[in-house]
This record gives structure tokens, sequence and C-alpha cells, in this order.
């Protein structure tokens, strides 16, 4: 048809116009209303639908993470009673507070014992307490010669508890060599201990604002 004849056609008569025009007016008003439909309905409807897919996938995530964790779970618990038994091993380590006076005594055997002369053994006044163990600073000086102090050392690292040997320095005299170092030595808190140790960390500081 030509542009002639399209505005010749009367809009009250859409019924007795030629086939095109009404295929072209109902393509018209099909696209209408699906853009409508489209702008007031599906629009949200699309919106939500990808949310509730970003969900699913979230949730397909999760499944699969706590699946894996599930088959792990006999693995993470055998390794839980390693962590256990190893932690215990170490914990035998450390003396109780009635063993510390023997400990003390053993650290200044272990330099009798290889003919050094003790200038210096001092303990500290206070203890340095951690979450299950407390820590002894101990100031030692020790004169005698270069075999002898490495000999106490190594003794030292023997022992049955843990002792370890910090800040050393050596220094040349008319009696051989000195040597000064802060030996560090741990023991475990009794439950006593720990129960004070945590609620002391609890306890709000003096003068803060409730």
């Amino acid at each position: 048809m030509t542009l002639d004849e399209l505005k010749k056609l009367d809009p009250n008569k859409i019924g007795s116009w030629p086939i095109l025009p009404k295929l072209g007016v109902l393509l018209l008003l099909l696209i209408a209303l699906v853009g409508a439909s489209y702008w007031f309905d599906w629009q949200d409807q699309l919106t939500r639908i990808d949310g509730e897919k970003a969900k699913e996938e979230q949730l397909r995530t999760t499944f699969l993470d706590k699946k894996k964790q599930a088959i792990d779970l006999p693995a993470y618990r055998k390794q839980l009673v390693d962590i256990e038994s190893q932690f215990g091993a170490l914990l035998k380590q450390l003396p109780g507070k009635s063993e510390m006076d023997a400990l003390l005594t053993d650290i200044n055997q272990a330099g009798l014992g290889r003919g050094l002369q003790f200038e210096l053994f001092r303990p500290a006044a206070n203890e340095i307490t951690g979450d299950f163990y407390a820590e002894l600073p101990i100031t030692v000086r020790v004169t005698g010669n270069y075999h002898d102090l490495g000999a106490f050392a190594s003794d030292i690292g023997r022992l049955s508890r843990i002792v370890t040997l910090n800040d050393i320095s050596l220094a040349s005299g008319k009696d051989g060599l000195t040597l000064d170092a802060v030996a560090k030595t741990f023991r475990y808190l009794d439950d006593g201990e720990v129960a004070a140790a945590r609620k002391a960390a609890t306890k709000p500081a003096a003068g803060a604002k409730k």
C-alpha cells in the first residue's frame, strides 16, 4: 500500500482495513502490551528471579562447603586429638608451682657441675603470667672458660623442664669469660590461678566508665 492509501484509512473502521494494515496495528498493540507488561510487572519479577538465583547459588556453595566439612570431620577430630596430645606432652614439661624451687636448684647445679663460678643468680621478684603459664626470668652471671660455658648452655637445654637462655653476652676478664644472660623458666598455672587470671582479664580497669 502507498502512503496516500494509508492516510485514507478510517481509524473508526479498522475492521474494513486491508490485511496488512490490520497486521501492522496488531503488531504495534502487541509491542505496546509487552512493553507495558515489562515496565509495570515483569521488570520486578525478573529482578526477584535474579535475586533468588543468586541466593540459590550462595546456598549451593554453602551446602558444598558444609558437605566437605562433614566429609573431613573425622580427620579434623583426629587432628584435634593429636593436638591435645601434643599440648599435654608440652604441658608436662612445665613444672608446677611446687616444683619451681627444685628447677632453680637444677639450673644452679648445671653451672656448678661444670665448674663455673656464679657471680649472680637473681630470680625476678614477680612472675609474668600468661594464659595458662607463668614465666620467671632469672638474671645470671657466671664465670669460666669457653668450653665450660658452652657445656653449661647445652646442659640447660637438656633439662627435663623448659628453660631458655636469652639476652646472652660474653666478656673476657682476668678469671676467664663472663657470661651474662637471662634464663627464663616456665610453670603451668593451677586451676585456681587460671580462674583468677581470667577474672582479672575481664575485670574493668580502674576508673573506666560503665
